[in-house]
């Protein structure tokens, strides 16, 4: 059960851009408020035992027969083990389509003058190299806030958000993990609302 703020093991601060690598012990619940609304928040989860037992969007996405990550879905792994429960969610619906920014998609989607701007994926490899994640094991990722709508024609669009000034989702762990995040950056796309902001992270183990 969620104790009070007061209570928190965690309580920090992510700054737009930035990133952050975590553990969250079996049973720990996890939190993060979108504080200014409209933020798209890149997160990757492993088995802290095993980094290629990570999280899987295909095989989550299958399982519970729905695009979209609200309260009660479960985050399944590439073993098909349950990595963590959403337990509530203010929001509404998450993404887990879309996947990450990468300087790469940036200069496909957005032209080559955006090479050089920083993206998700540089800071998954920046703060997972503490714990030996790689490029191998990055995948599919949850975009928490993020809203990617699917089209009639079974393509994706980046919109504007579902999410407000406080909004949030919590997660429990149903092993130990690592979390791995990245605050989105993206400036060419609506996804941040044109205007990338800090997030709070919360956590009670």
């Amino acid at each position: 059960m969620t104790g009070t703020i007061t209570e928190a093991a965690l309580d920090t601060t992510v700054a737009d851009g930035d990133g952050f690598l975590g553990t969250i012990p079996a049973g720990g619940t996890f939190r993060i408020i979108d504080l200014h609304g409209n933020q798209a928040v890149d997160t990757l989860f492993y088995d802290a035992a095993d980094l290629d037992n990570r999280y899987s969007a295909m095989d989550t996405v299958r399982e519970q027969g729905s695009a979209y990550l609200t309260a009660g879905s479960r985050l399944l792994s590439v073993n098909l083990d349950v990595l963590a429960t959403i337990t509530a969610d203010t929001c509404g619906r998450h993404d887990t389509l879309g996947g990450a920014c990468a300087q790469e998609s940036n200069v496909v989607r957005y032209g080559e003058h955006t090479r050089h701007q920083h993206a998700c994926r540089e800071t998954f490899l920046r703060y997972g190299a503490q714990v030996g994640i790689g490029a191998r094991q990055l995948g599919h990722n949850i975009n928490f806030f993020m809203n990617v709508p699917l089209t009639a024609e079974g393509g994706l669009t980046f919109e504007d958000g579902l999410s407000a000034p406080g909004k949030y989702v919590e997660v429990r762990a149903e092993r130990d993990l690592y979390v791995l995040i990245s605050n989105c950056p993206q400036l060419n796309n609506p996804c941040n609302g044109w205007n990338p902001t800090p997030v709070r992270l919360l956590g009670w183990w």
